[in-house]
């Protein structure tokens, strides 16, 4: 990692701005490749704003910042203490991502104040075709601990855009921004006249869940407060950051899928201890079905089973103890046999047992031989809940378990901080039946968060699953490679003996779960998307299509120049089975395809 310091620039004053005396430029700061700029003002000596342009365009107008804190009878009014200008240029090399290789190289300014009393600052950090904001809380004198009323942070729009409203894990609404009621939650994905905005939040432990609702202006968003009236900052205190994400394209907004992950902090220390990627199937509450998953896994390449909740008992119930299974559970016996067999034990448990018996059974844990944790039912709303979690995922991540959180949990980059934590649902997956509307918004959305537990529900001859899949074999298939995870959960409610259609369930053995490289190809929000990713030698490629058909063509110029390569791929067929078809194919090669309505289309790419 690499600093280099800037020359502060003097401050400047706007001709037209200064004849009226109302408005002060404070900075101007542009992205490394100059395209994005960032411009901050004093209006009135009162309010502090900022105003974002790319390749000259303005995309945020003049929107306001600041925190409103609990000192009523403050002295009124903002004044500039200082400005400190610096740059970021950074190599990131990661296992347990979309790319290997991550460059986080940014320009950032930050601008000291005063306000209400308090001594302030609020950093930005200037992307190509992004930018990040955070604000600072000193420590000044007596005071330990302020009250946060609200935070002021807006966004301007200076175009009509429709906004994808959604909530955790509930379906998309798209809806003209200026029709918005209510709250939408971050990240909020905005479509425009070729105009693509992402506005998001990173390294969040322990705010409150912010939200994005209607602001004061016509055509604007602000940061909303919507399960905690008010936020309390212990001194000095740092907030979550802000984002803002800004493409030409749908699938230019993947761009900035790992912007969170760049803002985070490091892991505190660096260790050899890795954590392992990979697919698991649930069992059944039983020590059989724990043999029999043991077995399947290992055929179809997977790392992981996994006891769900009712492993120790009721989950809710106080006479539940996660330190006891249940008797039906031969726990070492599973853990043994698993361990014969290179195959490892994920266990659930639920909030009430994290909060009561945490401490105790991280060391127990790794006593039986356990590899994984997954939390359920947390709190990932309130400021008590993400700042109890956060010391959660550290506590966990220390012990060298692999984590997986469910239910409303949604991911703000801390996987950087914590790699031990794989992936989070705080998504709408098989298990709440999404239509291909929602799988094909997705991508644009909610996984430009960071990774998603999809809980995929593939049938087999004797389950067909109807009440929780609305899309065809091929797109289950194709979404594997789209929806990212380390940790993918597959065949969710599947029993490994009724899997006996191995042709259709292959490219599930073949399919990794973290890469190398990772390329959007195709795709336009809530119609359709097209993913390449690279492992090791092999590409593979996942289509899907919304609620209409798709037909178009594949161009292979992401292979090596003057390699052979062979495609498997996979298609729907009308009897709603897969169809298999191998190519000798090579860079440059146009591959002409159709995608019926929901439907979708897999291929795996290999050399040779």
């Amino acid at each position: 990692m690499k600093k280099i310091a800037i020359a502060v620039v003097p401050l400047l004053i706007c001709s037209t701005w200064a004849a009226f005396g109302q408005v002060k430029e404070i900075a101007r700061i542009l992205s490394p490749g100059a395209g994005t700029q960032l411009e901050v003002a004093l209006f009135a000596q009162k309010q502090l704003k900022y105003r974002v342009s790319n390749q000259g365009k303005t995309v945020i107008g003049w929107s306001e910042l600041g925190l409103e804190l609990n000192f009523p009878d403050a002295v009124p009014g903002i004044k500039i203490t200082g400005t400190t200008r610096s740059s970021h240029r950074e190599k990131i090399v990661t296992r347990l991502g979309e790319n290997q290789i991550i460059y986080n190289n940014y320009n950032q300014i930050r601008i000291k104040y005063l306000s209400q009393g308090t001594d302030l600052s609020v950093i930005f950090r200037v992307f190509n075709g992004s930018i990040a904001m955070q604000y600072l809380i000193a420590n000044s004198g007596k005071l330990k601990e302020v009250t946060i009323l609200k935070e002021k942070t807006e966004f301007r729009l200076p175009q009509a855009y429709t906004l994808y409203q959604y909530h955790q894990e509930s379906v998309f609404t798209p809806i003209p921004l200026d029709s918005l009621t209510g709250s939408s939650d971050l990240p909020s994905t905005l479509a425009g006249n070729n105009s693509y905005i992402s506005i998001g939040e990173a390294d969040n432990t322990g705010y409150t869940k912010a939200e994005l609702a209607p602001g004061s202006a016509r055509g604007s968003l602000q940061i909303a407060f919507t399960k905690d009236k008010r936020v309390n900052a212990v001194l000095p205190f740092s907030s979550p950051w802000r984002t803002i994400g800004i493409a030409e394209t749908a699938t230019g907004l993947h761009h900035f899928s790992e912007l969170p992950y760049k803002l985070a902090h490091p892991a505190a220390s660096q260790t050899t201890n890795t954590p392992l990627a990979g697919k698991l199937i649930r069992a059944q509450l039983d020590t059989q079905s724990g043999f029999d998953c043991i077995d399947f896994a290992e055929k179809m390449n997977f790392q992981y089973i996994m006891f769900d909740a009712g492993w120790y008992g009721p989950e809710r119930s106080t006479s539940s103890d996660p330190r006891v299974p249940i008797q039906a559970i031969d726990m070492e016996r599973v853990v043994k046999y698993g361990q014969q067999h290179g195959i490892g034990v994920i266990l659930y448990l639920n909030y009430m047992a994290l909060r009561n018996h945490l401490d105790e059974i991280l060391p127990l844990y790794k006593k039986w031989g356990i590899k994984g944790i997954k939390f359920g039912f947390i709190d990932g709303l309130t400021q008590s809940g993400t700042k109890w979690l956060a010391t959660a995922m550290r506590k966990v991540n220390d012990s060298g378990l692999i984590l997986n959180i469910h239910d409303n949990y949604k991911p703000t980059g801390l996987s950087r901080t914590f790699p031990f934590l794989l992936t989070q649902e705080g998504i709408r997956g098989d298990e709440n039946s999404p239509d291909a509307f929602h799988t094909t918004v997705l991508p644009y959305t909610r996984f430009l968060a960071g990774a998603a537990d999809f809980t995929f529900c593939f049938p087999n001859p004797k389950q067909q699953f109807a009440k929780n899949l609305k899309v065809s074999k091929a797109q289950q298939l194709a979404l594997t490679v789209i929806n990212f995870s380390p940790l993918q959960s597959i065949f969710w409610y599947g029993k490994p003996k009724d899997y006996t259609n191995w042709d259709e369930i292959a490219f599930f053995k073949t399919v990794p779960t973290v890469w190398d490289r990772s390329m959007y190809l195709q795709g336009e929000i809530g119609k359709n998307i097209c993913v390449a990713r690279k492992h090791g030698k092999k590409w593979f490629v996942g289509s899907a299509a919304g609620k209409y058909e798709w037909q178009g063509t594949l161009n292979l110029d992401f292979l090596d120049e003057g390699k052979s390569y062979q495609a498997t791929i996979w298609t729907d067929t009308d009897n709603q089975k897969l169809s298999k078809k191998v190519l000798r194919i090579k860079k440059g090669f146009s591959l002409p395809f159709y995608i019926k309505p929901a439907g979708g289309l897999a291929i795996e790419i290999s050399p040779g």
